[in-house]
């Protein structure tokens, strides 16, 4: 057999088993009693309505990766992605053409397999637990617009690098690399002027006391932004949240109408600061520094399988195409990937807890902090007891009850240097 089909399929069985156990022993670890810290902000049924959420959310995310993965590996193995080669160069357009035929089929058809799991989550499990706020013409809307913007951007990049492989040699990698890292950073500029907004409202936050004490903060902490501006996200979810947009002078503050609605001003000036951190403790720049040398690494690796013929072979392909190239190192660099991914939650949860001691310093307290996270996690159902495991793997974020620890060991810091 190939040896190239047998790694493929071990790094695609291994990757779902990897997340199978992950999520078997997240339900595992389920605490049936509620927590003392959150004794005041969840009541019994609320509680186990969560637990409800998560176990629901859980096994169908395992119906959802389970179906995908039998597709993909069958796909693989009775030679489908040779089919739709077949179909793009049966349309005799040149080889930029050809690729794109040939990628957007692929992404059409695995959006056709995934619509109805989405459709499912919308409008029957996000609906059972009241979060859902999505009307089927918004539903319709966002798909249309991300079909859109998937053509239009995705298209264009995937484009440029066919052309770059197919042009320039081998220094095609480093000239793709060059290119994708500018168009990614002038993305991040114009994005929340041109992306965003196709979405969601955004509108100046009114004058007020929570738009005052914001400013003043900012102020304090020499923090140039942009405005404060509020979200529609009750338009589609009940959930909440907050993030900062921009560079620079054009950062902006979005606060989700959701969010302004259930928390207090201090609450929303150290969920605020708490964002702000991540800016000044340059966690933003560091990100996209590794993001860059990481995807120049993948262009590197990705230059030395261009048209490998047992590569080629695995798939069953009887032509051989740098777009299709492209695509088969996708499963070759999972695992490398998956590693990336873990190490960089190890960094993304290390500087969650960099930026709440930055809000707990600069407000001057951690309780509002605090009180904030309590009340976000019970908005969103958060799961308060994750297993180790599932934190390892897949958090970006601390579990909410290790943060608020750490919240609290702060404070006691904060009142010894006061004394």
């Amino acid at each position: 057999m190939n040896t190239y089909l047998i790694v493929i399929l071990s790094i695609l069985i291994i990757h779902y088993l990897l997340d199978l156990v992950a999520d078997y022993l997240n339900i595992r670890h389920i605490k049936e009693e509620l927590p003392e810290e959150f004794y005041d902000y969840f009541d019994n049924a609320k509680y186990r309505q969560s637990q409800n959420y998560l176990r629901e959310t859980t096994k169908f995310g395992i119906t959802v990766s389970t179906v995908n993965a039998l597709v993909l590996i069958t796909l693989i193995l009775i030679g489908g992605f040779n089919f739709v080669d077949h179909f793009a160069r049966s349309l005799r357009s040149g080889p930029i053409i050809t690729g794109l035929i040939f990628a957007g089929t692929l992404a059409f058809a695995g959006i056709l397999l995934n619509l109805p799991f989405s459709i499912y989550d919308t409008f029957v499990i996000e609906e059972k637990y009241g979060f859902n706020k999505t009307t089927p013409k918004t539903f319709i809307l966002d798909m249309i617009k991300s079909l859109l913007l998937t053509a239009l951007i995705g298209g264009a990049i995937f484009a440029g690098i066919l052309w770059f492989f197919d042009k320039t040699g081998a220094w095609a990698w480093l000239y793709c690399w060059i290119a994708v890292t500018v168009f990614q950073i002038f993305m991040m500029f114009i994005s929340p002027y041109v992306i965003m907004p196709l979405f969601n409202k955004f509108v100046p936050l009114e004058e007020g006391d929570l738009r005052t004490t914001v400013e003043k903060y900012a102020q304090s902490q020499n923090f140039t932004i942009k405005g404060v501006y509020k979200m529609d996200g009750s338009k589609r979810s009940t959930k909440t949240n907050a993030f900062f947009t921009g560079f620079g002078k054009s950062r902006r503050i979005v606060l989700f109408d959701t969010l302004i609605e259930k928390h207090t001003t201090q609450e929303l000036l150290s969920i605020i600061a708490h964002e702000m951190g991540h800016y000044k403790k340059k966690h933003i720049p560091q990100a996209i520094f590794r993001s860059v040398v990481i995807s120049g690494l993948m262009f590197y690796l990705m230059s030395l399988l261009i048209g490998n013929l047992k590569l080629f072979a695995a798939f069953k392909m009887s032509h051989l195409s740098i777009y299709a190239s492209l695509f088969f190192f996708g499963f070759l660099f999972k695992p490398v990937g998956t590693l990336i991914a873990i190490m960089e939650n190890i960094m993304s949860r290390k500087h969650e807890y960099e930026a709440d001691a930055y809000a707990a310093a600069t407000t001057g307290t951690h309780e509002p902090m605090i009180t904030g996270l309590k009340k976000l996690s019970v908005d969103n159902m958060s799961n308060l007891t994750p297993h180790p495991f599932k934190v390892f793997l897949d958090y970006t974020h601390p579990p909410v009850l290790q943060r608020i620890a750490t919240l609290r060991k702060i404070g006691s810091e904060q009142r010894r240097a006061g004394t």
